[in-house]
């Protein structure tokens, strides 16, 4: 069988590696992506093997508007000549235009309900929507999508993408002392969902004073954003760009402070001691701080005591992350369960 897999974010690259793997032992498999900086950095570094058509929309609505359209029309091209029997996507709009349009059937997975631009773009044209037992199947249902065609299984996905090997070995951004490491990523400012908070800058700002003496780095995410941040904390904490595994990063990390996405859910799974700011409340992120693998707090001086409990304590409770992991099983095989019915 020709199957097509659609991959527009660093998480859905990660999540799909071990997915890609096991279809192309029986199957043709073709994976097409978007020009992303964050994307392609970690397409080199995993060597990943994506095909890119068009680009990412950035801020604006007619931006966004526009690069759609115009990867619609290249995917066309495209996938006519390629001719898959089956389509598998995170909710890649572009994907369920093009996979309804020229009649093929297309699987999704989505643990993110809040963003409801692209729910309402894709979920009524797809087939089947594999998501994460912790979230309600209403949550999506609501955009247009049958129940029956929802099916739930027990892990999050930073379960999936935390399970890769670590390719990168390259240097760290961490400076080479007996001091601690302080990794902060900042909130999404270019997805439809985000409210764009700034809640980061004064987090930022008092970690900063608090603890100016340790290792602290911050993980940007556009060209933008790094120029700004710079142009405040660049003398006083490192700003980097994501040309990093996150997962390497990690793995030499004290404390971690993310806006309750990706990295804070692969963070907590890891066992690092991790602490959301939230900025985009969702499902998973409570579900990891009603068990306890996050900590959630907004404000700066109450985050800054948090760290310097966590910095102190050398007691992260390893054992209630291993259990939860235990109890976890792997989506991909709900997939080829799906793909075989």
């Amino acid at each position: 069988m020709k199957i097509w897999i659609d991959i527009l974010t660093p998480k859905q690259l990660l999540f799909s590696e071990s997915m890609v793997e096991r279809l192309r032992k029986k199957h043709d498999v073709l994976c097409t992506s978007r020009s992303y900086n964050e994307i392609t950095r970690l397409a080199k570094i995993r060597n990943f093997d994506l095909v890119y058509v068009g680009k990412h929309g950035g801020n604006e609505k007619y931006d966004k508007l526009e690069a759609s359209t115009d990867r619609i029309k290249k995917l066309t091209l495209l996938i006519d000549k390629f001719s898959p029997e089956l389509t598998i996507s995170f909710c890649s709009p572009e994907a369920a235009r093009v996979s309804f349009g020229m009649g093929i059937k297309h699987i999704a997975f989505c643990d993110s309900p809040h963003a409801n631009a692209v729910m309402k773009l894709t979920l009524p044209l797809i087939q089947k929507l594999l998501i994460p037992w912790i979230i309600p199947k209403k949550e999506f249902s609501k955009y247009g999508i049958n129940t029956k065609n929802i099916i739930s299984y027990k892990a999050i996905d930073a379960y999936v993408t935390i399970k890769r090997e670590i390719i990168q070995k390259d240097y760290l951004p961490f400076k080479n002392n007996n001091k601690k490491n302080i990794l902060i990523r900042v909130e999404e400012e270019q997805a439809a969902y985000t409210q764009k908070s700034k809640i980061i800058i004064p987090i930022i700002k008092e970690i900063i004073k608090e603890f100016g003496d340790e290792n602290i780095v911050i993980l940007g995410r556009y060209s933008k954003q790094i120029v700004n941040l710079t142009k405040i904390f660049g003398k006083k904490a490192r700003i980097i760009k994501m040309s990093f595994d996150g997962k390497y990063l990690l793995n030499y990390t004290d404390v971690f402070i993310g806006s309750g996405g990706t990295m804070t859910a692969e963070s907590a799974l890891l066992g690092v001691p991790t602490i959301s700011y939230n900025a985009v409340p969702n499902i998973v992120e409570k579900y990891l701080v009603k068990n306890n693998l996050v900590k959630r707090e907004t404000n700066p001086e109450k985050i800054s005591k948090i760290i310097k409990k966590l910095l102190e304590s050398h007691n992260n409770d390893i054992q209630k992350q291993k259990k939860i992991l235990r109890g976890m099983e792997d989506p991909i095989e709900k997939l080829i369960q799906v793909i075989s019915e």
